[in-house]
């Protein structure tokens, strides 16, 4: 079934031109011993040649492949993978949680207050973004494992010294939010393709969807945990002293128990790939029409999430300070919100995409523009009644978070889904790059200047001041949405024709797919019995 010359092919393929459309694309990265790609076969065989004499590794594009990984191994290394993500999140929004408490520790001029914490976030989302493609050129080629084991020792070290700055130091604990930004990004460009080269079709979906709880849950825990730990001892800085410690901790568990799967090993029954120019994988992601228009709608969900992440507490706190409320469990009331809002919109989004994928090819990215379009209305009732009905305005933002949080696993599913094995995580990271240049770099410090341009021309008390000048800029935010949703409905034109083309390209075989897709993801038979201790790629 696999490897199929180019005469069978064209005896059994429906459209000889297609076939050769997909070959030719395939060309420069797949090798294999029944592949039409002879001449990337020979160099093949001239790098193990070097090796051989050499006794090292050969040095070059070829990839040479790791043992296989069992499936208990494969399962645990998800796991894993889940606990670090939840604790990058957690850290992120540590500062939000504590905006309040910092603003007065660094005693921020009280004209532009709001500008200047915004810059917390979008200085940390500056390196993040910046620094992503660099590790999404390194994570096609290099290790990963150890890329992953550098983020985690930088994000964890800048966070723990950014608990000692001074109070008349706030440019250096704006410079260290952006270097634990440059950790974090070394993390999330690698960590979604480790899982994709373990697991393919519903169960790689399944192992997606748990990693990426991580993200509302890791956030609302980190809005939780971070003012908790605040009232406990009575200091912003010790909400900054507990994940670092647990970041060593990963370090140790990254070491010992995970093992870097081969790129592509789930889906391509073990062919050997080739990695293009950084260039040629640029202009691939260019042409690459599902992959622009999830990432464009990524940047709408990076831009949305931004905002409020950062915003949202603080002014339910000052509706809660005009009603006479006692806002200090505002925090955690919030994170409550959004680890269950996290929680169910994870589950519905990706338990409902796979039972649509059933009747509809194009499903991942429906329930994506399903989500943000009818989730705006909810998101802008919630702002309104914020000062008037808490209870109400809380129901309204639960439901708003869960349709926004519908997409967290199938916007990296989609990419997955679409682009070639050793692409992914320069396409993840250039996706990251769009998301968070285009998206939650800018929405924090956009809303925060214009919260305080509004504020300027009102004549109220301080809280109302801050309270209606907040709200009436995050009314913003539900635009933003809608214009998400319909990238969303533009992806879904094309999700179809490039998935297959992938399945196409990944198998080697130019004839009739229809036996390797089931519900829309590919399915790889693996050749042999599949013993757990020699395990090749898990599939639903």
């Amino acid at each position: 079934m696999h490897g199929r010359n180019a005469d069978s092919s064209s005896s059994t393929s429906p459209g000889v031109g297609e076939y050769i459309e997909i070959m030719e694309e395939a060309e420069p990265f797949i090798s294999s011993p029944n592949s039409v790609n002879r001449n990337f076969q020979r160099r093949r065989e001239e790098e193990e040649t070097k090796e051989e004499h050499s006794g090292q590794n050969a040095v070059g594009d070829v990839y040479h492949d790791p043992p296989p990984i069992g499936i208990t191994r494969a399962y645990a290394t998800v796991v894993i993978l889940f606990g670090i993500n939840l604790l990058n999140y957690m850290d992120r929004y540590t500062v939000a949680a504590n905006l309040i408490e910092i603003q007065k520790f660094f005693k921020l001029d009280e004209n532009d207050v709001n500008g200047k914490s915004g810059l917390l976030q979008t200085v940390f989302i500056i390196g993040y973004m910046l620094t992503s493609p660099i590790f999404g050129y390194l994570g096609d080629r290099y290790s990963r494992k150890i890329i992953l084991l550098c983020g985690i020792a930088i994000w964890s070290g800048t966070t723990l010294g950014g608990s000692f700055v001074p109070s008349d130091k706030y440019g250096l604990f704006l410079f260290l939010r952006a270097v634990v930004g440059v950790g974090e990004a070394s993390y999330s460009t690698v960590a979604s393709t480790i899982i994709a080269d373990l697991f393919t079709g519903n169960r790689r979906t399944q192992m997606l969807m748990l990693f990426y709880f991580a993200i509302p849950v890791g956030s609302g825990l980190g809005y939780i945990a971070g003012s908790a730990l605040t009232k406990l001892f009575g200091f912003w800085q010790a909400a900054f002293r507990v994940t670092p410690v647990l970041g060593g901790i990963s370090c140790i568990l990254v070491i010992c128990f995970i093992k870097e799967p081969r790129r592509g090993q789930a889906e391509s029954n073990n062919r050997n790939f080739w990695n293009t120019s950084y260039l040629d994988d640029l202009k691939a992601l260019k042409n690459n029409r599902s992959w622009l228009y999830s990432s464009l709608g990524f940047v709408s969900v990076a831009w949305v999430i931004g905002a409020l992440s950062l915003w949202a507490p603080v002014v339910i706190k000052y509706a809660y300070s005009i009603q006479g409320l006692d806002d200090s469990n505002v925090d955690f009331y919030f994170g409550a919100v959004t680890c269950v809002s996290g929680f169910l919109g994870v589950v519905t989004g990706t338990m409902g995409a796979q039972w649509y994928r059933r009747f509809n090819p194009q499903a991942d990215p429906l329930v994506c523009a399903f989500g943000l379009i009818v989730g705006a209305p909810f998101l802008y009732l919630g702002l309104l009644l914020a000062p008037i009905v808490d209870i109400a305005a809380w129901g309204l933002i639960l439901i708003a978070e869960i349709l926004l949080f519908l997409n967290w696993a199938l916007v990296p599913d989609i990419l997955l889904s679409v682009v070639v094995p050793t692409r992914r995580s320069t396409a993840s990271a250039i996706q990251m790059l769009m998301g968070h240049a285009l998206g939650d770099a800018l929405s924090p410090y956009i809303i925060g200047a214009i919260s305080d341009c509004i504020r300027r021309n009102m004549d109220m008390s301080d809280e109302y001041e801050q309270f209606y000048s907040l709200q009436y800029s995050l009314y913003i935010t539900t635009f933003i949405t809608v214009l998400g949703g319909g990238a969303f409905l533009f992806n879904a034109l094309y999700i179809e024709q490039d998935k297959l083309r992938i399945v196409k390209i990944v198998t080697g075989d130019a004839g009739n797919p229809a036996d390797r897709v089931t519900n829309g993801a590919l399915i790889v038979p693996v050749d042999g019995p599949v013993e757990d201790d020699q395990y090749d790629s898990y599939s639903d």
